[in-house]
């Protein structure tokens, strides 16, 4: 008869199939595991020209930056990245950072221009009218803002040369004489310094104004008197009239236009002519040069029209109101 195993051997049995049995199952399951495994980290890669400016990621100093490339693992997500440039300005930025990607930034800092010392006098303008007549004094007016303390220099340059400034030198206004400058253009430039010796603070404005050429005036007679079926004496009175006026102004003419009536001997016009002209220059010594006689045609009654003329104006022409066809004159009366 056979001897059973004991109760020990059987227990040692069982623990060795069972270690051997969890140690194959459990490799797969480890393998699965780590290739589903998502990156813990984005790369943020920035530069910064210049070099050596002072960098924070949310909060966070992470030192100065390099004119390459500097690269730093982050969380994935939004992040706030500040840097600190020249001057105490801030360059700040939210950047998203994708899961296992690399970002990068690069920030180019160029230095602004130098502002003109402050105060300085600017803006400069200048008010002056678009147009004026030749003869009228133009006013030119700057208005400057100006914060500063010193006392501002004025100094006004007017074109064409034979502008004449009539008042304001120095100041912030100035009047300007147009005689003479019909035709031309009147152009006022002022420059505004303050005396800091600043380019930028030594302003200029300009205006500028028309002056259209003046119009020219023709030069007309006037029509003196006009005697209708006048008298003879009534007739020297007017005459003698005209003579002080001729005296007065030596440089004119006297015309003298004759009408016949409509009824009135034939030859009464020239008649009527021939008598003013001998008493002008017989009884009253006038220049028979300065004397322009002229049968006129026909009105309704005898006429005798006197004109003084300037000279160089143009000559008066008569005037007559009926044409000869309607004209009956009365036979002459025979002396």
């Amino acid at each position: 008869m056979r001897a059973q195993p004991s109760n020990s051997r059987r227990y040692l049995k069982f623990i060795s199939a069972a270690l051997l049995l969890l140690s194959l199952t459990s490799i797969p399951i480890s393998v699965v595991r780590a290739k589903d495994k998502p990156a813990k980290y984005s790369v943020l890669k920035i530069l910064t020209t210049p070099g050596g400016l002072p960098l924070w990621v949310d909060g966070k100093f992470y030192g100065e930056t390099t004119t390459s490339y500097r690269a730093i693992n982050l969380e994935p997500g939004l992040h706030t990245v500040v840097i600190t440039l020249p001057g105490g300005m801030r360059w700040t930025r939210e950047i998203d950072l994708p899961s296992g990607r690399v970002k990068c930034v690069a920030v180019n800092h160029k230095p602004r221009p130098p502002l003109p010392v402050l105060p300085c006098p600017f803006p400069v303008s200048l008010s002056a009218p678009e147009q004026v007549n030749e003869g009228e004094i133009i006013t030119y007016t700057a208005d400057v803002i100006y914060k500063g303390s010193a006392k501002l220099a004025y100094k006004w340059n007017v074109t064409p040369g034979n502008a004449r400034i009539l008042s304001g030198v120095g100041t912030p206004t100035i009047t300007v004489d147009s005689t003479g400058l019909g035709g031309q253009q009147i152009a006022a430039m002022l420059v505004v310094d303050d005396g800091s010796g600043e380019a930028t603070c030594l302003q200029a404005a300009q205006a500028v104004t028309r002056v259209p050429p003046p119009e020219k005036r023709s030069i007309v007679g006037r029509e003196f008197d006009t005697c209708r079926s006048c008298t003879n004496d009534d007739q020297k009175a007017r005459l003698d009239n005209l003579v002080v006026e001729l005296q007065n102004d030596p440089s004119t003419q006297t015309y003298l236009f004759a009408y016949a009536g409509r009824n009135s001997p034939a030859g009464q016009a020239d008649r009527l002519l021939a008598r003013a002209r001998d008493y002008l220059v017989n009884r009253r010594g006038v220049d028979a040069s300065r004397i322009v006689v002229a049968n006129g045609g026909f009105r309704e009654e005898d006429s005798l029209e006197v004109w003084v003329v300037p000279n160089g104006a143009r000559p008066p022409q008569p005037t007559p109101t009926i044409q000869a066809g309607d004209v009956k004159p009365l036979p002459t009366k025979k002396r």
